[in-house]
């Protein structure tokens, strides 16, 4: 049996002080993520720091038409706020999609943001895995890798980030905002806080040691409120995406004035899908028009034997989504 340490931290400057103090201490708050791996042996934290208490759930619409969402916001809270329904529809989707209610209602927001990989043979501990252990070798690439990625790879990893928010929010070009150890306030574009494997995929964020997410914004986006986010998976109960498509549309006399698209379970970070973005703006909204963007965001798609069905069934699922938001496509975005 390993011996943890537990403490409560009572503000923010003590749990930072408290985690930047040792390398191997970490934040707790909801645990969904932090529990399993450390019941696994993968994470072997001496000490663990509790946030709970910490005055960071605030769920506010700011006077810009935006949304500011406290990090030890839960889940379940974000999902069911006013404000998020009627302007962000796809992020009260993507949460509600995103895991069982008893884990909604235990999960903050900024640990969904920085949940680890569910790559098996990362969370095995005894298989090698750059994530787990630099230098030691990717065991996905050539083993098991049906649920892997095909976008933003690397020789080092193939691993897909998990998270169901994090595609949205990466839609919505959301912030994320921290606090460091030096007391020095930082605010990361969402598209540069996840970090792609290149050759150190243990390293997933820029954040430093200790350093504390704070909130996440989510500036106005008239776009967001015709938005839908369809996730395919093998079961319809709990379960992580195969292929996920985050959308929003504006079409004005049948030329799309703006889009928003991102995608989950086929890369290692929430993908925005800027190709799809590019190629549609200014486009007649129609079927070919969907399919060509999405033939054309896919076309550096890197597979495997296992996982070559996700690259059709990526585009298959950005056309869905975008007929279903011009209402020929199915009702239904789960």
């Amino acid at each position: 049996m390993r011996p943890i340490t537990y403490s409560r931290a009572i503000d923010t400057a003590t749990a930072i002080a408290a985690v930047s103090a040792d390398p191997t201490s970490d934040f707790l708050a909801g645990g969904t993520t932090e529990i399993d791996l450390l019941r696994q042996n993968v994470l072997h934290p001496r000490r663990l720091v509790d946030i709970n208490d910490l005055p960071l759930t605030q769920i506010e619409a700011t006077p810009e038409g935006g949304l500011r969402i406290g990090s030890l916001a839960r889940m379940s809270e974000v999902a069911a706020a006013p404000v998020v329904r009627e302007r962000f529809p796809m992020l009260s989707q993507a949460l509600e999609l995103g895991a069982s209610a008893q884990l909604r209602h235990m999960a903050s927001m900024g640990g969904n943001l920085l949940q680890r990989v569910r790559c098996s043979y990362y969370r095995d501990a005894e298989s090698p895995c750059n994530k787990r252990e630099p230098g030691t070798g990717c065991s996905a690439i050539e083993g098991f890798s049906r649920g892997h990625a095909v976008l933003g790879t690397s020789e080092h990893c193939i691993a897909t980030h998990p998270s169901d928010a994090a595609v949205a929010l990466m839609s919505l070009d959301a912030q994320v905002h921290t606090l460091g150890p030096d007391g020095g306030e930082r605010t990361y574009a969402f598209d540069d806080f996840f970090l792609l494997p290149v050759d150190s995929p243990h390293r997933e964020h820029p954040m430093e040691h200790g350093e504390l997410i704070t909130a996440i914004e989510v500036p106005a986006a008239p776009v967001a409120r015709h938005s839908l986010y369809l996730k395919i998976r093998d079961r319809e109960s709990y379960e992580f995406a195969l292929v996920s498509v985050a959308a929003a549309l504006s079409v004005v006399d049948g030329i799309i004035a703006d889009v928003r698209v991102s995608l989950g379970g086929v890369a290692t970070k929430p993908w925005r899908a800027r190709r799809v973005e590019d190629f549609l703006i200014g486009a007649a909204a129609q079927r070919s028009n969907f399919a060509q963007a999405a033939r054309v965001e896919l076309i550096d798609a890197r597979a495997t034997s296992m996982n070559a069905f996700k690259v059709e069934l990526a585009q298959r699922a950005i056309v869905r989504a975008l007929e279903t938001l011009t209402g020929d496509g199915s009702e239904s975005p789960a």
